[in-house]
């Protein structure tokens, strides 16, 4: 695996990496537009397994009082297999919207990608 593609370490529970805040700051947007009611980081800790547990970036509530789970990765290469079995498992397990968002390039006109899992 290349280096380059993981996370140098964990941050501290309840604290955002840059992407994350990235994404909160979308979130903001959206709850000051009227889209989402309510969200909060790593809000929601859902068993999967014994000793299996799934931790998503954020529980997002939009204004029609859909519960949304969204995780947030820095692109699409770093989004590993372990991971996406954990979001597809929940997602067959909890009656919730589970979502990947990633950050498009700016040479790619900014903004975010969010794809269903």
């Amino acid at each position: 695996m290349n280096k380059g593609l993981r996370a140098l370490g964990r941050l501290k529970t309840g604290t955002m990496n840059k992407t994350e805040a990235a994404y909160a700051a979308l979130l903001e947007a959206q709850k000051a537009a009227g889209e989402v009611a309510w969200y909060k980081f790593e809000a929601i800790k859902l068993r999967l397994a014994d000793n299996t547990f799934l931790t998503v970036d954020f529980a997002v509530m939009l204004s029609e009082g859909l519960l949304e789970m969204h995780d947030v990765k820095g692109s699409k290469s770093i989004y590993m297999d372990d991971a996406k079995v954990k979001m597809k498992v929940a997602a067959d397990m909890y009656p919730l919207v589970f979502k990947v968002a990633y950050p498009r390039l700016k040479r790619d006109g900014g903004g975010w990608l969010v794809e269903d899992v």
